[in-house]
């Protein structure tokens, strides 16, 4: 795997490298002070019914045990969810910064030195293990997005621990388009730049048949989805314009995007992922002038939290046994990928939907 080379490249030249020690650890969280009644939360820890505003984004940094704090104005809000389920994790490792000048013309291809990234959905699961992938490549500030306070504020905490890489969360829900628009101008001034977004905030509702779908809960599944992906997208994308330099932008769609699953009836989940494919195609050919380039991974059954409860034992043995490798993926599966298309190694390569399904899709 790439990483492995990686790692075998900094054995390889440890002998004679001086050490330097990695930056100092910092993170930075964002809380958005919510106004209204707190909802109550379902799915993927966002609010269930009428969303919640917000008028200021709170930004609380740490450096050395120093707490510094400034608000930053903004339109709209989403309210405190539940805790999630823990997801296996794996600690970052950064590359040492004097492998980079050792590396081949191929291999520095793929790596990302200095870049800047925006991380939604980066709190836990696969969003937050391709965040470390993106700091073990070279990535010098990531923001992690997330309507999940206590898992966004742990996972920047963690990175950052692990990588030294300046590492910032926001709490912001995708769907605002005032919050995110804020968010990302914040983002841009702190660091100076954005040259990446992996865009991995979603929701799955699943067992739920058509013919019986309430309606709230569809145009919710489909509001975050498709209109988050979107004005994600749209945020990062006209920062990205006005810098001049272009970017990647790396949606997370779904192979049920591109085919019906089985045995779970899920008719608005897989029309909103097919939504994301299209979504990515569309912008990867208006954008593709400005230098943004826009692809989507598609991933197959994945072995997150949230498919490691009991109720989906049975349907998890279906899952494998109609997947020619006979496993779900890992949460760091997507890591290489994602590596890939945020890289120059991917340079020719736009509007593409990249399936990560371990041959599900085939048969």
């Amino acid at each position: 795997m790439f990483s492995r080379n990686l790692l075998k490249t900094a054995v390889k030249h440890a002998a004679r490298i001086n050490t330097i020690p990695l930056p100092r650890a910092r993170y930075t969280t964002s809380v958005k002070a919510a106004a209204g009644p707190i909802l109550s939360s379902i799915g993927g820890g966002y609010p269930d019914g009428e969303r919640i505003n917000a008028d200021k984004i709170t930004i609380v940094s740490y450096q050395d045990g120093e707490r510094v704090k400034e608000v930053v104005p903004v339109v709209a809000s989403a309210a405190e969810p539940d805790a999630p389920a823990a997801d296996a994790q794996k600690a970052a490792i950064a590359m040492h910064p004097d492998v980079f000048a050792q590396l081949s013309p191929t291999m520095a291809g793929f790596a990302l030195q200095g870049k800047v990234a925006v991380v939604t959905g980066g709190g836990r699961g696969l969003g937050f293990n391709m965040a470390q992938a993106l700091a073990e490549v070279g990535v010098r500030g990531i923001a992690i997005l997330d309507v999940q306070q206590d898992t966004g504020e742990k996972a920047a905490r963690e990175l950052s621990e692990q990588t030294g890489v300046d590492v910032r969360f926001y709490q912001v829900d995708v769907r605002d388009a005032g919050a995110m628009s804020q968010t990302i101008d914040d983002i841009v001034v702190h660091y100076g730049a954005l040259d990446i977004l992996i865009n991995a905030a979603g929701i799955a509702d699943s067992n739920m048949k058509a013919e019986n779908y309430d309606i709230v809960a569809f145009r919710r599944l489909i509001d975050i989805n498709v209109t988050g992906s979107f004005l994600t997208a749209q945020a990062c994308g006209n920062a990205m314009i006005k810098s001049g330099k272009g970017g990647s932008i790396i949606n997370i769609a779904s192979m049920s995007g591109s085919v019906v699953n089985y045995p779970q009836e899920q008719s608005c989940y897989n029309a909103s992922k097919a939504a994301v494919i299209q979504l990515t195609k569309s912008l990867a050919a208006e954008w593709a002038r400005y230098g943004i380039r826009v692809n989507s991974i598609s991933p197959g059954y994945m072995d997150t939290a949230l498919n490691r409860v009991p109720a989906l034992e049975a349907q998890k043995k279906i899952w494998m046994e109609n997947t020619p490798q006979k496993r779900l993926g890992a949460v760091h599966d997507l890591n290489n990928l994602a590596v890939y298309l945020a890289s120059d190694g991917s340079a020719f390569m736009t509007g593409n939907n990249c399936l990560i399904d371990g041959g599900y899709t085939l048969w």
